[in-house]
């Protein structure tokens, strides 16, 4: 079976969101979804095994004053932008805050890490909506969905598109755990930059991804919304577009 695990040169992160266990005994398809950090790291071995594995689409989720600080050049491949999060510079500020109280009132980083996940949520419903129409919409061939470490964004948007296609809620989880191992040598890099103990307590919290975390989400979503398709209709994903979403993924 094909793996899993994909080796562009330039990123760290990339995988298929195919070959997964589904509840009803099947298996999610391959080919169709990879999760990837920013792949505006790619070498030109790297595009090329891009274009190779079928891509046709790359889904950014950075946000605009990301994209930038890293202006676009041309790629062979369609590129969709659709800002996971959004707002100006005050508004990042605001969010920044609140983000901070909530990992300060968090006892650990599993909880720390679903609240402030919890918070994207509920305040960039409308960008989430449209990230997963940006996957129902795409034309023929293979997508990426990207961020920057394609961990965080990547993770939940992956870990929706995962839950529509059947795939268990602990499947999920652990295909969401991967990302702190995959990134280490830049979470490595960025530990020995650190210039306080303080700065490093707070990159060692960022570069974990527990497993408890997107279980927790999943749970809150289930108490707030009665699950995953709730959320989703509620920011304004319509039943047909959930539909076209898990046909990517399953035959």
């Amino acid at each position: 079976m094909q793996p899993r695990d994909l080796v562009w040169d330039g990123c760290l992160n990339v995988r298929e969101l195919g070959g997964l266990p589904t509840r009803d005994g099947g298996e999610t398809r391959l080919g169709a979804i990879v999760r990837a950090d920013s792949v505006r790291q790619l070498s030109p071995a790297g595009w090329r095994a891009l274009v190779h594995h079928g891509v046709r689409t790359v889904i950014d989720l950075r946000g605009d004053h990301e994209r930038a600080d890293d202006p676009p050049t041309d790629v062979p491949v369609a590129v969709v932008e659709a800002p996971f999060l959004s707002g100006n510079k005050a508004d990042r500020d605001a969010l920044g805050e609140e983000l901070d109280a909530a990992v300060a009132a968090a006892p650990d980083v599993a909880t720390a890490t679903r609240d402030v996940y919890l918070i994207f949520l509920e305040r960039f419903r409308a960008n989430v909506a449209a990230a997963v129409r940006a996957v129902a919409y795409a034309p023929e061939g293979a997508i990426v969905i990207h961020c920057v470490g394609g961990k965080d964004r990547t993770g939940l948007l992956s870990a929706f598109l995962l839950h529509l296609a059947g795939v268990d809620d602990a499947e999920i989880a652990a295909d969401y755990a991967l990302s702190e191992e995959r990134l280490r040598p830049r979470h490595e890099r960025w530990f020995a930059a650190a210039e306080s103990a303080e700065e490093l307590e707070r990159l060692r919290r960022i570069a974990q991804t527990p497993a408890a975390s997107m279980l927790g989400v999943f749970e809150e979503l289930e108490r707030r919304y009665r699950g995953v398709e709730g959320y989703l209709r509620s920011a304004g994903v319509t039943d047909e577009e959930l539909g076209l979403v898990r046909a990517r993924l399953r035959d």
